[in-house]
């Protein structure tokens, strides 16, 4: 989608971002993908009203085939994968010894081969990690990234667009378990992914997921272009990443290794819901999520600021220090544009950080939206 007329790409904006391929993708012949297509704005309006394709063939795919995957990632990753069924998806996290988040991979499950993506820069990671956990258990995890890419179609009207690809039917709305509260009973818990999504798959070959934010599409990279032109045929329109991340931002849904540190456990971020299953037994971390859910008080979390953009037009950097009377209390993560909230960002701060405090960022002025 980078050779559609009017793309602007993201690494010709910031030759640091993150959003890029990996060096090793990008020699397998992985390209950029747009920051936008001339319009931010509007391009951002039409994933809020309606509905527009996003590129997002930079993030990393990584397959893992083998009679044993779906028991061996239950054990290895904070989710209940033991029932995962063809045609669902989920989250899931991998945690470090002491219940810091180190990955997060979106799923997908096709009855043989059960499909991770991930955030750009993180595959590698991700994959040593399974790579190391493998013992003598029958699976083959592999990075996919060369002939796998994802797609999103984003707005209220996602469903609609995926008729121009022959999915028959709808995809169910995510089914979401409600977080138990603190020292729940054993058992309490249904022994299921904690989110499930519904995953169809696609003519041209590939899968559709349902999530929040619309439909993912995980497709075989050399299908890319026909999708495109098929949708863009069907009257959908294109939109940027810029688009994409202010409305991930609105919804207040954080990128792992953008919206938190080495520091961010599971609940200061909104992950457990997602992501972490309260009652499965053991995993790498379990021991901090259970004792942080159990006091019920996560020592940060997460929220959107609002930026006075009078100092500056300049949004923040992924970092930059959030300070309440010349203390730091927190960091800012991603900060957007948005077309009608203006300058916001997610941060996340002390959990003691009243919502009416008058913040700084950097030298912008501050406030956290109580929503």
């Amino acid at each position: 989608m980078i050779d559609i007329a009017g793309a602007v790409a993201v690494e010709a904006i910031d030759e640091e971002t993150r959003d890029q391929p990996e060096p090793a993708h990008r020699a397998a012949g992985v390209r950029g993908v747009a920051a936008h297509y001339g319009d931010p704005m509007r391009e951002q309006r039409t994933l809020t009203t309606a509905v527009g394709l996003v590129d997002r063939s930079h993030r990393g795919v990584i397959a893992v085939p083998g009679e044993e995957r779906i028991g061996w990632l239950h054990t290895v990753t904070s989710q209940h994968l033991a029932t995962l069924a063809a045609g669902q998806g989920t989250e899931l996290l991998v945690l470090s010894p002491h219940g810091h988040v180190e990955q997060h991979a979106m799923v997908a499950e096709d009855g043989e081969t059960t499909w991770l993506d991930t955030e750009p820069g993180a595959t590698a990671g991700l994959l040593s990690y399974l790579e190391r956990m493998r013992f003598f258990s029958k699976v083959d995890p592999r990075d996919a990234t060369a002939d796998h890419a994802l797609l999103s179609l984003v707005g209220p009207e996602a469903l609609g667009a995926l008729g121009a690809l022959g999915v028959a039917g709808s995809l169910a709305e995510p089914d979401l378990v409600a977080v138990p509260g603190p020292k729940f009973r054993s058992g309490e818990l249904p022994p299921r992914p904690t989110i499930v999504y519904d995953v169809q798959p696609l003519a041209i070959g590939g899968w559709a997921r349902r999530v929040a934010l619309g439909v993912d599409l995980l497709l075989p990279r050399d299908a890319m272009p026909q999708v495109v032109d098929e949708l863009r045929g069907a009257g959908v329109p294109v939109a940027g990443l810029w688009a994409y991340e202010a409305v991930r931002v609105a919804a207040r849904q954080p990128r792992a290794g953008v919206d938190t540190d080495h520091r961010t456990i599971p609940a200061e971020v909104g992950l457990i819901a997602p992501a972490v299953h309260l009652d499965k037994g053991c995993y790498r971390g379990q021991e901090t999520v259970a004792r942080v859910h159990n006091m019920g008080k996560p020592p940060r979390r997460l929220v959107l600021l609002h930026l006075d953009g009078v100092t500056t037009d300049q949004l923040p950097t992924a970092g930059t220090p959030v300070t309440l009377d010349g203390r730091a209390v927190g960091f800012v993560g991603t900060a957007v544009h948005h077309y009608e909230l203006g300058q916001v960002a997610l941060a996340v701060v002390k959990r003691n950080v009243p919502d009416d405090a008058r913040l700084l960022v950097g030298e912008t002025a501050a406030a956290i939206d109580p929503a």
